[in-house]
């Protein structure tokens, strides 16, 4: 009995550390070798996202629809967040708010509707694997490990943007700023276990930099700076807030009386 329990448990149950390495690698494949064929073509910078997204995303979709997995890799209603918590997302508008300050280069309809299609895919991809399959497969093992380790690999996956051509300090800076979002939006899917705010900040975060005004990049740091410090704080609130709501929790529940 014990054996047949065993074998019906998915392969993430039984092996989650192996499973979140696959998943990693094979998603790190995936873009590099794309960004191989992009590179032999010569195609522009969105091709290797693209090449390897597009099937990810595909794949994702038949798996989570026939595996019947959405609900429960946090794609659910919007009303299924309380009211009161609501507040815990203001700051991720902040972010967008600085982050548009910038500025923004010349906008045409095509290149919008090009960059919606792109940025919305990004999004999808990158929040179901990490906020979604890793953080829940993680998840078995403590809040703790689900909410760092998706970060972690969340923040190296950006490392590839190394390949543009860009300095080491600006890669550091990248990394961090990665770092801190991923910690923010695992520590609200945490909290509140809908994936659907985190995929819309993340599609509506890239879209405004993707059509941002690269000629202006020069002069952006302190608006880096300043996003960097809200996200530190932001990341105490919010850490702060899960602590108090799980003590919370377990406190009522221990003073539940039992049932004989």
């Amino acid at each position: 009995m014990a054996n047949a329990q065993i074998r019906k448990e998915s392969f993430s149950k039984r092996r989650p550390i192996l499973a979140v390495v696959i998943i990693e690698l094979l998603l790190l494949f995936a873009v590099f070798a794309a960004g191989a064929v992009a590179t032999m073509k010569q195609l522009d910078y969105t091709s290797p996202v693209l090449l390897s997204f597009t099937p990810i995303a595909i794949v994702l979709i038949i798996y989570l629809t026939l595996r019947r997995r959405w609900g429960e890799i946090g794609f659910r209603s919007l009303r299924t967040i309380p009211v009161e918590q609501t507040k815990y997302y203001i700051p991720l508008i902040l972010v967008l708010g600085t982050i548009a300050l910038k500025g923004f280069g010349e906008l045409t309809l095509s290149k919008v509707a090009f960059f919606i299609f792109f940025t919305l895919l990004v999004a999808f991809v990158e929040e179901t694997i990490y906020r979604g399959l890793i953080f829940n497969i993680l998840l078995r093992k403590s809040a703790v490990a689900a909410v760092l380790t998706s970060s972690i690999l969340f923040s190296i996956t950006h490392i590839m943007n190394a390949l543009s051509g860009q300095n080491m300090a600006d890669i550091a800076l990248q990394l961090v700023y990665a770092l801190l979002i991923g910690v923010v939006l695992a520590l609200l899917m945490l909290k509140n276990g809908n994936i659907i705010p985190l995929v819309l900040f993340h599609f509506v975060h890239n879209l405004i930099q993707f059509l941002g005004d690269d000629l202006q990049d020069t002069g952006t740091l302190p608006y880096d700076i300043f996003v960097i410090v809200v996200l530190v704080g932001y990341c105490i609130w919010l850490t702060y807030s899960v602590r108090t709501q799980r003590h919370s929790v377990d406190s009522s529940n221990t003073s539940q009386p039992i049932n004989r």
